[in-house]
């Protein structure tokens, strides 16, 4: 408790004893160390009776007077850190704690000791190791003492880091399965700013190097792509709070930057194109390694989120433009992005470091089949707002061309823009494209189309066909012919379903349909076996 104050010269609780000890008149004893080691001011000595008259105690008196003092202590410590030139300022503190570091493990001092190591960029390295050798020390030591001792210990910052890192991931986790979703509130809802919180790893390059490292291994562990997210939001967080020592050095900022500005819009125009464009043929021969990291942030499914909705933006366009898909370089920059970021996890692994190539018949065969699909609604759809005797006797096409679900199996490209073009006719509430295109989503490639992410983003956009779930044909279409095809490898049976809230629809010929549209936690494995012992197809258990 007292350690220390003897090498200061300052009489401890062991010096009185031995003092009592030796003594013959206990009470002189006492008043001699009291004079000695009390508040040395003459006018005190006339006051202190007051105190004893008012029945305060004079260990309460000397504490608040301790406390006060400390408090002062404090304040300056802080000053000092603020005043004058860097090079002053740093030598008074650097003394400061000379004189002081041995009271660290006094509770009543310690704050003092810590508050300057904190101000310190560079604590001495012996005090250092002491402070890590000590585990109270250690816990009790601000972040920026601690990223002086984690530069140069790889596991214990490790350590530190991988409860953060676990907690990162169950938050977002947790709002992919959030029951409180809507076509307008989903997971990709938030703006990267409200995103991104707080200071993760000040300004020191080398321990953003090892946050980097740390995430690239876990993503080629786990493969979860939350690890992207993390690794664009790491830097854009250090960008927000202007710590130019990093992000001048991170060769990947600008196109971060970049990317964030179109993920907050949700659209990628020609401009940000351009300059995305600009930075992946600006990297240089022998910095191809940086595409490792490029292509983990455009792994992020943020970034896949906003390249995939622009890219069946820019397909619309060129329909009413009557322009092929592979005479657009926007589109073609798009599908360039969208490929190296579903090539990370590869790239990563194999540390060979270049572009993935894009199939040609992507581009030649697969997107102007969805183009020809953009058509066949527009078709429709004026042809229904002809007059009576104007109208020929047209039905939507109801069958996919076997070639439409060969691709979306084979390549991953050609599924993703597929199962996002599923999202678009979803939100725009059209049945009938709804209803010819989940035939295909039944075998994909990888099952994205039973990925959480694509489960998450239809069943919000779902409630946008609320009425639809009234009618038997089309509640069988969607439960039987797509959601009762998943297996156990495909849905998790701990992910809660997430269900939007549509109370009023809770009449209707089929109860389990209404049911999809209750705020409900039961687990998708849950709600699809109640919906398959409904139709005489019990699934089993998972």
């Amino acid at each position: 408790m007292f350690a220390g104050l003897q090498d200061l010269g300052v009489a401890n609780g062991e010096d009185l004893k031995e003092t009592l000890t030796n003594c013959t008149e206990p009470l002189k004893a006492i008043e001699q160390f009291q004079t000695e080691n009390g508040v040395l001011l003459p006018s005190l000595q006339s006051a202190l009776p007051f105190l004893d008259l008012h029945g305060t105690p004079r260990l309460e008196f000397h504490q608040s007077v301790f406390d006060e003092l400390r408090d002062k202590l404090l304040e300056r410590v802080s000053a000092i850190a603020s005043e004058g030139k860097a090079e002053e300022r740093y030598k008074k503190l650097e003394d400061l704690l000379e004189k002081s570091f041995s009271l660290v493990k006094m509770p009543s001092l310690q704050p003092v000791v810590m508050c300057v190591m904190k101000h310190l960029p560079k604590v001495p390295e012996k005090k250092l190791k002491l402070v890590m050798a000590d585990k109270e020390l250690y816990r009790a030591c601000a972040v920026e003492v601690k990223r002086q001792i984690w530069q140069d210990n790889q596991a214990l910052f490790g350590d530190e880091v991988s409860p953060l890192l676990k907690q990162y991931i169950l938050e977002k986790e947790s709002a992919l399965f959030s029951t409180e979703l809507s076509v307008l509130h989903n997971f990709f809802s938030p703006s990267p700013k409200t995103r991104r919180q707080g200071e993760m790893v000040g300004k020191n390059v080398k321990l953003y190097d090892m946050v980097l490292q740390f995430l690239r291994t876990l993503f080629l562990r786990t493969r979860n792509v939350h690890y992207c997210t993390l690794r664009a939001e790491l830097l854009m967080s250090l960008h927000d709070l202007d710590v130019s020592d990093i992000c001048t050095v991170d060769p990947c900022h600008k196109f971060t930057w970049c990317l964030d500005a179109c993920i907050r819009e949700r659209f990628v125009d020609s401009k940000r194109a351009r300059e995305l464009q600009g930075f992946l043929d600006g990297v240089k021969k022998g910095q191809e390694q940086v595409l490792g990291d490029l292509s983990m942030i455009l792994c992020d499914p943020f970034a896949i989120n906003t390249l995939s909705l622009s890219t069946i933006r820019h397909l619309q366009e060129l329909v009413s433009q009557e322009t092929l898909p592979r005479d657009s370089p926007d589109l073609l920059l798009l599908l360039r992005l969208l490929a190296l970021g579903q090539g990370a996890w590869d790239l990563i692994d194999s540390q060979v470091f270049k572009e993935p190539k894009m199939e040609a018949e992507l581009i030649t065969k697969f997107l102007p089949m969805l183009m020809s699909f953009v058509v066949d609604d527009y078709t429709f759809n004026v042809d229904q707002k002809l007059p009576a005797e104007e109208k020929a006797p047209v039905t939507y096409p109801n069958t996919l061309p076997e070639s439409f679900t060969k691709f979306l199996q084979e390549q991953r490209m050609a599924c993703e823009v597929g199962l996002y073009y599923v999202l678009h006719i979803t939100k725009q509430r059209n049945k009938n494209a709804l209803l010819r295109l989940l035939p295909g989503l039944v075998e994909t490639f990888g099952d994205l189309a039973f990925s959480d992410i694509f489960l998450h983003l239809l069943t919000g956009s779902l409630a946008l066909l609320a009425d639809e779930f009234a009618l038997e044909d089309f509640c069988s279409s969607l439960f039987d012919g797509f959601f009762l095809t998943a297996s156990p490898r495909h849905i998790s049976s701990n992910k809660a379903t997430p269900i939007p809230t549509k109370p009023h629809l809770l009449i209707g010929p089929l109860p389990l349909g209404a049911i999809f549209f209750q705020t409900t936690t039961m687990p998708m494995s849950g709600f699809l076996t109640e919906w398959g012992g409904r139709e005489g197809a019990l699934l089993p258990a998972w």
